[in-house]
């Protein structure tokens, strides 16, 4: 215990201090985070607009002026943004639209982010005539980046309110998980300049991304990767790390580990396979790193955080595929099986009698109905299409790659943090093998092993609705998740009668012509 504690405690003080040097935006890498401060003047509107570009998109807005990012191109970058606010920013006084005139040129520079990538922040003041010793009714709408649905969204009207945030330099801690998401102000001026009846509304848009749990922070190894002073020392256990906060990593929750486990008890899998299975759910994970990455290097456009809905709903619909053809594999061998059992105890009944009863009551008793309803290659594209949404720290580690002109290193990092991942799943794979290896030998699960791969085709299918149903809401639906989940359960249902009649027929006519 003390050679434990001599160890354990001051590698963890070394990770808290990786953790607590490691900056990063508290928002999410993928974030572009924005406020419009308005102040009534005597005779006009003013407006500042803040915005703060977390390290993704601000990667994606430097690729586009070339491999280096210089004064001219981030002052003509800071220009771009002017009409993209003017368009944006909806600011309507007495039902007329107002014109936004700028005043002077924006004011933009870099702050350190995750893995020394940098982020973004930029302000402009914007000026509107206003009618003096008038009262007026003013309404702000803002659509200014309105595709990027997380992130810290704001307005207000200053005097009197303010905003917690020191205009998106500081964001407190106990707002983070719960970020303002203002789209809509409304407030009245009086004749003095005075204002009042001021009110604001949510974006109604359901965030979507990266949100995740993380049992360590996920910017350790991009930091790490991007210390100037690498000493071989540090490069040892900058790898030793990758590996570590893989294997954390394997237990955060996700990765397709209940499908992992599913396929394995409905496949009757071997340890042989249980291996294969983890190592493909890795590779999934891992090219979908690569590829988004990718993406995100040679993308003309955003490649935004609206891309992991997509992926939720695609692997719902491949999930909820295999889970379909499963079940109706199952229901067909079930019938299949009882349809062999009768025509041989019909055509041998009469030559055999006390033989064949003995036979089919020990012959046949381990005979499952669907014994193997789950084709192994569907249970690995399964589990692939569970696990295929990439990490965004990983992603970070690649970007930093890039900008730092080490790709190789980088990839070799991505590569060893998989590695620690699939050492886990694997892991788990041989576990859960070994456990139903262990059931299956117990007299009293008899009847729930030759369940199991009934149970493992609807287990599947529940999962593959959900997951489906996520990326439906997650897409901004306004739809009920329970709802989608049970009419796709249905439909799962009546596609696997479909096919079951559909062998029915065609096994009717095959004993007619037989006949």
């Amino acid at each position: 215990m003390r050679l434990l504690l001599r160890f354990f405690v001051p590698f963890a003080c070394v990770l808290s201090s990786l953790i607590a040097t490691a900056a990063a935006h508290p928002l999410g890498n993928f974030t572009i985070n924005h406020l419009a401060r308005i102040t009534v003047e005597p005779q006009a509107l003013r407006v500042r607009y803040f915005l703060d570009i977390a390290e993704i998109p601000t990667f994606q807005i430097m690729q586009r002026y070339g491999a280096s990012w210089t004064p001219q191109s981030a002052g003509t970058w800071a220009l771009s943004e002017i009409p993209r606010v003017e368009k944006g920013l909806d600011i309507r006084v007495d039902g007329n639209r107002i014109t936004l005139e700028p005043i002077g040129t924006p004011h933009t520079f870099p702050r350190p982010g995750a893995g020394g990538l940098p982020i973004l922040y930029w302000y402009q003041d914007f000026t509107a005539p206003l009618q003096s010793k008038a009262e007026h009714r003013v309404v702000v709408y803002d659509t200014t980046y309105a595709d990027r649905r997380i992130g810290w969204k704001d307005l207000i009207v200053s005097p009197p309110q303010s905003e917690p945030t020191d205009r998106l330099l500081h964001y407190p801690n106990a707002l983070i998980g719960t970020p303002d998401r203002i789209n809509r102000l409304s407030f009245e001026i009086g004749s003095s300049g005075a204002v009042s009846h001021i009110a604001s509304s949510e974006d109604l848009a359901p965030p979507t991304g990266t949100t995740a749990y993380y049992w360590f922070s996920p910017t350790v190894l991009s930091g790490m990767f991007s210390r100037a002073d690498r000493s071989p020392l540090w490069v040892l256990l900058t790898v030793l790390a990758a590996f570590g906060l893989g294997s954390l990593h394997a237990v955060e929750p996700g990765h397709g580990k209940a499908l992992l486990a599913v396929t394995l008890v409905g496949s009757r899998a071997t340890m042989r396979q249980a291996a294969i299975l983890g190592a493909s759910l890795t590779f999934a994970h891992t090219i979908g790193v690569l590829l988004l990455g990718v993406a995100l290097l040679f993308a003309a456009n955003f490649v935004s955080e609206t891309i992991y809905p997509w992926i939720t709903l695609l692997s719902g619909v491949a999930v909820l595929f295999i889970g379909a053809r499963a079940l109706g594999r199952y229901l067909k061998n079930r019938r299949e099986a009882r349809a062999h059992a009768l025509a041989h105890a019909l055509q041998h009944d009469h030559h055999h009698p006390h033989e064949h009863e003995h036979g089919h009551g020990n012959g046949h008793s381990h005979v499952v109905p669907g014994d193997r309803p789950i084709n192994f290659g569907s249970a690995v594209w399964a589990a692939m299409s569970g696990g295929v949404a990439p990490c965004p720290a990983a992603i970070v580690v690649l970007l930093t790659a890039v900008r730092l002109h080490q790709v190789g290193y980088g990839l070799l990092l991505i590569v060893i943090f998989s590695m620690g991942l699939a050492t886990v799943l694997i892991g788990l794979g041989f576990g859960i093998v070994h456990g139903a290896s262990w059931l299956s030998r117990r007299s009293g699960f008899d009847r729930v092993v030759k369940l199991g791969p009934l149970l493992s085709a609807c287990l599947i299918s529940i999962i593959g609705s959900v997951i489906f149903a996520q990326g439906l809401v997650q897409q901004g639906l306004p739809v009920s998740l329970p709802l989608v989940v049970g009419l796709v359960l249905l439909a799962v249902a009546g596609y696997a009668l479909v096919q079951r009649g559909l062998w029915l027929a065609s096994a009717s006519a095959t004993h007619e012509q037989i006949a």
